[in-house]
């Protein structure tokens, strides 16, 4: 990528604006995405996003706007930063402006509900439909990195995966900064579901240290959540090494021990006795962990997976099941070797 190329990240909360962040350390412009006029005039005239990382000031090179074509026309690369759940409508509107080969970098960590789709294959669907004849490539961005953390300039090592290597490597080094470490990978499932997954395994996490279980709990817990995440993940295609990797292991440690983890912080009001509803209506980021959730244990069923996690948090989650009941249902499943 040249110095001039212009960049657009779509999403302007906390990850879509500590990304912006890092891109403005290597190229001239980008252009900062978000669905609200007022937040993205209060970012304008404040220098930073109030709403989402505050006090942290924004680069010049920063150009905050609610404008979608303005945001992609002639872009390089566009960074997907939505929830998930609104990411197949904003990807389905951007497509006209595209620039010819453009590159789609997934910053999203979940799964569609309706489709059960990970977000690259989402993209994909949109591009086929939508008749687009240009060259695009699709790529995904994961691992162990809380927004505010890279904001500061906080050392941090990311993996982004392509399934041409080329396209991996060239954005490994738009991304690359000092203290923004990026390692390229061809393994996007892998990536992509070891991203979505550890946010499952971080809101069991939370709950069973909001029951007041200890440390040994946790570490049992994060161990069988990868066992999880690798199994669902190799049956699918990705590689086994992936889950041992940043996107993998790194992703789900942090996520599940982190104090900044949004899923974490879910499932530890959960395992205190709070209703979900009350937790989400005080809530104002994300926690993609509640809705992969359930596209995760819709898309398992029928493949005969064993993931006794997910199982428990989903009937947490949409059953109204008992914490304290679903970790002992949890510990007396029937012996296994390991």
């Amino acid at each position: 990528m040249k110095l001039s190329d212009k960049i657009a990240v779509i999403g302007a909360g906390s990850w879509g604006t500590a990304l912006a962040l890092v891109l403005a350390q290597k190229v001239d412009s980008v252009v900062l995405w978000g669905h609200r006029k007022s937040h993205m005039q209060d970012i304008l005239s404040k220098g930073y996003n109030s709403k989402y990382l505050p006090g942290i000031p924004l680069s010049e090179k920063i150009i905050p706007t609610n404008n979608l074509e303005y945001s992609v026309r002639e872009a390089a690369v566009v960074c997907m930063v939505v929830p998930s759940y609104s990411m197949r409508d904003v990807f389905k509107a951007l497509i006209p402006y595209l620039h010819p080969g453009v590159i789609i970098v997934s910053a999203i960590k979940g799964i569609e509900n309706s489709s059960l789709k990970t977000m690259t294959q989402v993209m994909e669907e949109v591009i086929q439909s939508s008749g687009v004849k240009q060259d695009i490539k699709v790529a995904v961005l994961s691992g162990p990195s809380f927004a505010k953390e890279v904001a500061l300039g906080i050392p941090t090592a990311v993996t982004i995966g392509c399934k041409q290597i080329d396209c991996a490597k060239k954005l490994q080094k738009l991304f690359g900064t000092d203290t923004f470490r990026v390692y390229a990978s061809t393994d996007v499932i892998g990536l992509e579901i070891s991203a979505a997954l550890k946010n499952i395994v971080a809101l069991a996490a939370g709950i069973c240290d909001g029951l007041g279980y200890g440390l040994n709990t946790r570490a049992a817990l994060i161990t069988r959540g990868l066992a999880e995440i690798t199994r669902l993940g190799v049956f699918l295609g990705a590689e086994p090494g992936t889950f041992s990797g940043l996107s993998g292991l790194g992703d789900l440690v942090l996520t599940c021990t982190g104090d900044l983890s949004r899923n974490r912080m879910v499932g530890l009001q959960l395992g205190k006795g709070k209703k979900l509803d009350d937790i989400l209506e005080e809530m104002h980021t994300v926690a993609e962990g509640i809705r992969t959730t359930k596209s995760v244990y819709d898309l398992t069923r029928p493949l005969n997976i064993e993931m006794p996690i997910l199982e428990q948090v989903y009937k947490i989650l949409y059953e109204n099941k008992d914490c304290s009941k679903a970790v002992v249902d949890l510990l007396t499943r029937e012996l296994k070797v390991e």
